[in-house]
């Protein structure tokens, strides 16, 4: 003997009950989601947001291209500042002319007085920024630049804010570009990799 089909009414009454329940639960996320919305947008615009002090101390230099500064007055509990400059791009310091452009940005900059001029974090956790100084409103990128210790950052079609320094530093023949094979880093890093790469492959 079959056993009883179930009551039709009792089926549809309970995945009613199921669907209205199941609305009710995806309602109530939804809520919360959109109730912590503000809350979340406020504390990433806290992460991004640029640090109010403008003048600090260059404490290391860790290639062409980045240092460490110290803002002024602040006790050495608080936290330094990861410096990119903005704009500019120096040959990686295994690369040829890295070394130089290294010792240039330390002779110019450490220890020295600087003001900064806050852009953004970029994906490493360091700043863009511009620095001018020291003892003067000069720019440094422009100044690493025009040296022939450092590219204008190009991306796409852009030349990047330091074109005319690099064309005066090329036609002097000053620096890097001094060599008619010089690399810009993002075609030394495609073509060999990064410098800790590099240095792993050696054993070093």
């Amino acid at each position: 003997m079959l056993p009883p089909k179930p009551n039709i009414r009792k089926r549809l009454a309970l995945w009613l009950c199921m669907s209205a329940w199941q609305t009710m639960v995806v309602t109530g996320v939804l809520s919360v989601g959109l109730w912590a919305l503000p809350a979340a947008a406020q504390s990433l615009r806290k992460q991004v947001e640029a640090p109010v002090v403008t003048d600090g101390i260059v404490i290391r230099v860790v290639d062409g291209d980045t240092v460490w500064v110290k803002p002024v007055g602040q006790s050495a509990s608080k936290p330094y500042w990861r410096i990119r400059l903005l704009g500019m791009d120096a040959p990686e310091s295994c690369q040829a002319h890295g070394r130089e452009a290294t010792q240039a940005l330390t002779k110019r900059l450490l220890q020295q007085r600087v003001t900064v001029a806050w852009h953004k974090p970029d994906v490493y956790g360091r700043w863009l920024a511009t620095l001018s100084g020291p003892g003067s409103s000069q720019d440094v990128g422009a100044w690493m630049v025009g040296e022939g210790h450092a590219w204008s950052y190009r991306y796409k079609k852009d030349v990047g804010p330091y074109a005319r320094q690099e064309q005066q530093a090329r036609a002097a023949k000053r620096g890097l570009f001094a060599a008619s094979d010089a690399l810009e880093p993002r075609v030394f890093r495609r073509t060999h990799g990064s410098c800790r790469s590099a240095k792993a492959r050696r054993g070093g």
